[in-house]
């Protein structure tokens, strides 16, 4: 357990500085470039995250389970996976060009769309040796690679458009960092895998057949989470687009780090398979309650703040877009189900499970989506995300329930619930008087720390428990 948490702060860390300078930048280019230019930057991002996740995602989990359970296979892992993934990777990039020349968007919007979408060839071949570390439960060279190079690209982005360069130059900044970042992985394994730079055939037509049910999976899960900015910029507009992405910028934080907590997982989910139910039930009820005592303060938060928090970072236009975020924010409390029942089926060989969730999520969703935005725009997108989410999570829990084991509602709520009554007291009191918003923010900020703290000791055992492990291991020392 403790390694799973320590993998999962590593993810977290590294996913967190990915959310930070994305919604950084976000902010900066509504502010700089105005909303429609975000909106050509969020819906170019959406296609390379697309055509990325089908080229990629499959493969990266695949190896994952693979290399925890065989670490023999890591040197053929690496140098035959990374052929194959070059291969996908232009196919991808081909596909992604194909689509946006065929679709009715700008020349510019176009042009953004293909610069950005170059960087699936790097971005890609990194998730085999991210696979790799993630296998072999050291996240943490993942974190030390990546976090340096977000920091330092989203300044060099900012510092590009102070300079008047458009929105092209930031496709093209972020295909060099990540780039980079391959390089910097490819030190790193270097130094722990003996490699043998021979490419292995028959491996790559197994891995082929093996990994069709993943690529089908992550395919259809990554159009899924674009599917309401395609729809928008269809149906709608840039500047749409722009306000429904600056609205899915305030919620990125809480994605990232309930999906870090579950990669983290999934490596432990995966060997526990072996040890029984039991085990497993545990670990992954453990894991909900962790993600969802994060999940429930932040949407009440939202209902209370939502408004204030995007003039705050953004501009007064992004004011016309809190209800839909309040909509969208009720996903918060079925996400940690989710993202966790995702990995627990991966980690038991359901994934055609997985496949079913996101083909009959991504349809029903899709239809509602094109059946609401042409009539309610914003409003439309956000309903539509939020009935793709309870699709997901009824259909999670009840393969679960079906394939594996009950899980104990009770159990996973109420530590989170009690969290959640003491911090709407404090909503309820900061909404009264009035304060300034960051002044807000930071007491609330606060007052969940110091919460979640002491539900801690708490669970724990109490502080004189804690104090006496402390006192022993000092000793011991």
């Amino acid at each position: 357990m403790f390694t799973a948490i320590s993998n999962s702060l590593s993810m977290m860390v590294n996913r967190l500085a990915q959310s930070i300078t994305a919604f950084v930048l976000t902010a900066a280019i509504a502010k700089t470039l105005g909303v429609e230019a975000l909106g050509q930057y969020l819906l170019a991002y959406s296609f390379y995250y697309m055509f990325m996740g089908i080229a990629s995602q499959g493969l990266k989990v695949l190896f994952t389970r693979e290399i925890a359970r065989e670490p023999e296979k890591t040197s053929v892992c690496l140098i035959s996976g990374s052929w194959l993934q070059l291969i996908f990777s232009f196919f991808s990039y081909g596909a992604l060009v194909i689509v946006v020349f065929l679709l009715p968007y700008s020349s510019k919007t176009s042009t953004i769309c293909y610069i950005m979408g170059f960087t699936i060839i790097p971005f890609a071949l990194s998730n085999i040796t991210e696979a790799i570390f993630q296998a072999q439960e050291k996240m943490h060279l993942i974190a030390i690679a990546t976090v340096p190079v977000y920091i330092g690209r989203v300044i060099i982005m900012i510092w590009a458009m102070q300079l008047k360069y458009g929105i092209e130059s930031v496709g093209a900044i972020l295909f060099f960092s990540e780039t980079l970042i391959l390089v910097i992985e490819w030190i790193f394994i270097t130094q722990s895998v003996k490699i043998q730079w021979q490419i292995d055939r028959i491996f790559i037509w197994n891995t082929i057949k093996n990994v069709r049910t993943f690529v089908a999976i992550e395919a259809m899960a990554v159009v899924s989470s674009r599917m309401q900015i395609l729809i928008l910029s269809l149906l709608g507009n840039e500047f749409l687009v722009g306000l429904f992405g600056g609205i899915g910028q305030v919620l990125q934080p809480f994605w990232i780090i309930a999906n870090s907590i579950s990669v983290g997982m999934f490596p432990t989910l995966s060997k526990a398979a072996d040890q029984g139910q039991e085990k497993q039930q545990q670990i992954t009820e453990s894991f909900i309650e962790i993600i969802l005592a994060m999940g429930l303060p932040l949407f009440l938060g939202l209902l209370f703040f939502g408004k204030d928090l995007l003039v705050f970072i953004y501009t007064p236009s992004f004011a016309q877009g809190s209800l839909a975020l309040n909509i969208t924010a009720v996903s918060l409390l079925f996400l940690p189900f989710i993202r966790t029942l995702c990995n627990l089926l991966v980690a038991n060989h359901f994934e055609i499970v997985n496949l079913r969730e996101v083909f009959i999520t991504t349809i029903l969703s899709s239809l509602v989506g094109v059946a609401l935005v042409p009539q309610y725009h914003l409003l439309g997108a956000a309903i539509m995300t939020l009935v793709m989410t309870v699709l997901g999570f009824s259909q999670y829990v009840y393969f679960t329930y079906t394939l594996l084991f009950p899980l104990h509602f009770w159990r996973i709520i109420r530590r989170p619930v009690v969290i959640g009554t003491l911090m709407l007291v404090i909503f309820l009191i900061l909404k009264n008087i009035n304060l300034d918003f960051l002044l807000t923010l930071i007491i609330a900020t606060s007052f969940y720390f110091l919460f979640v703290i002491l539900m801690s000791i708490h669970v724990l055992g109490g502080i004189h428990i804690i104090w006496e492990k402390f006192v022993k291991k000092v000793k011991k020392g």
